[in-house]
């Protein structure tokens, strides 16, 4: 990695390049796998083909994260209204349409980020009536997870497993935004009220004292009693993980947008206050924010793109509640101004020390961490990554753009 540049700014002109080239890469990576689907994370700057259990072909849709790659191509459409981003993602509808009726991978809460990004996305946009369909279907099967009286939806595994039982994770916020757009179109209010009672039981349990968060949390599944904390890819069970801290301040602030909740609000800048006060010189942040920000531990820079994301959603929602209270809240603004010119240092960092040369990588941002303790896609690119990097440049350079979330 070259030395970080502090201070980095990014005008207009930068701001628009940087947009062009990630739109390139985007472009290439559809050439690249067409219909097939890298895997989560880059191995030495290049994706290889995703691995597939149980006989399945190479690149088949399996796993949280193949959603992110025709995520990426609806906002490459977006910012560039090139049909061929179009084409590429409508051949991903039919697959994501294809799994939900095959029952392919489908014992996680990640149906939300799965669901939200390849269905909801085109739903929207071009009312395109089979995504819809599939993404109704999905937020069917995660209301499945909801346990009651617990107020959760389980995150990982089998539901009789009981080493997940009872377990929810801060990247959860990012799934509930599916229950809501699935309760405003097929009328049902139980899909919006089971996604409210988790993201409430998350903003009264995930948080410490100091306002860092835990990765993960137990609840009882049978009396409903919150349990204990812990991680899974962070550090320490006491420890705070950059990119669940990162989800945080992106995930309450997306629902609070459904929700209108002021406490989820508070939540997010919580969230983001601590997130900011333990960010590197270059506004990128340690894997793990337990480590000193001159630690010489990996930087995550998907951590830094979710964020800057996150700090954008808060920005425009402090703002939109500043309008609708008359400015009773007074720093509301301010608040904001703060949060969106954090967001610009922090995508400024990135866009000039963590992006690749053209033909140097298939990834889109560098310098991704996914699991540091089992040592999987460490230093590396990473699909998330990847997609909320080109998010942020979305939100930076067309302000009206309108969340898929």
């Amino acid at each position: 990695m070259t030395a970080p540049t502090t201070e980095a700014t990014l005008d207009a002109d930068a701001l628009e390049a940087a947009v062009a080239a990630a739109t390139r890469g985007v472009e290439r990576l559809a050439e690249k796998f067409g219909v097939r689907y890298p895997d989560d994370t880059t191995a030495a700057d290049r994706y290889l083909l995703r691995p597939a259990p149980d006989g399945l072909p190479e690149g088949s849709n399996v796993g949280w994260t193949t959603s992110f790659v025709p995520g990426a191509q609806w906002l490459s459409y977006e910012l560039t209204g090139d049909p061929v981003f179009r084409t590429h993602g409508e051949a991903h509808v039919e697959s994501f349409a294809d799994r939900i009726a095959r029952g392919l991978d489908l014992d996680t809460h990640d149906l939300g980020f799965l669901y939200t990004l390849s269905c909801v996305a085109p739903a929207r946009l071009l009312a395109d009536d089979g995504a819809r369909a599939a993404a109704l279907e999905a937020a069917g099967h995660l209301m499945a997870r909801f346990l009651e009286p617990a107020g959760i939806l389980q995150a990982w595994g089998d539901l009789d497993d009981p080493a997940q039982r009872g377990r929810t994770i801060i990247d959860s916020l990012m799934n509930t935004p599916l229950l809501f757009w699935a309760s405003e179109e097929g009328g049902d209010p139980r899909f919006a009220d089971a996604a409210a009672r988790h993201v409430r039981q998350l903003r009264d349990h995930i948080f410490r004292a100091d306002d860092s968060t835990f990765h993960t949390y137990y609840w009882d599944p049978v009396t409903g009693e919150p349990l204990r904390g812990g991680t899974e890819q962070g550090q320490a069970d006491g420890s705070c993980w950059a990119r669940g801290q990162a989800w945080g301040i992106l995930g309450f602030s997306l629902n609070y947008r459904h929700l209108g909740d002021p406490t989820l609000l508070a939540a997010a800048e919580r969230c983001a206050a601590y997130f900011l006060a333990h960010l590197s010189d270059d506004g990128v942040p340690v894997w793990d924010l337990a480590f000193p920000v001159d630690s010489d531990e990996p930087r995550d820079s998907s951590s830094a793109a979710i964020a800057v994301c996150g700090l954008d959603e808060l920005a425009r929602q402090l703002e939109a509640r500043a309008v609708a209270d008359g400015d009773r809240d007074t720093g509301g603004r301010a608040r904001a101004a703060g949060y969106r010119a954090a967001a610009r240092r922090i995508l400024a960092a990135l866009v000039a020390d963590f992006v690749p040369a053209e033909g140097e990588s298939d990834a889109l941002l560098l310098h991704g961490v996914y699991d540091k303790p089992k040592g999987v896609g460490v230093d590396e690119g990473t699909l998330w990554g990847d997609y909320f990097y080109l998010e942020a440049l979305t939100r930076a350079s067309r302000p009206e753009w309108t969340p898929y979330w």
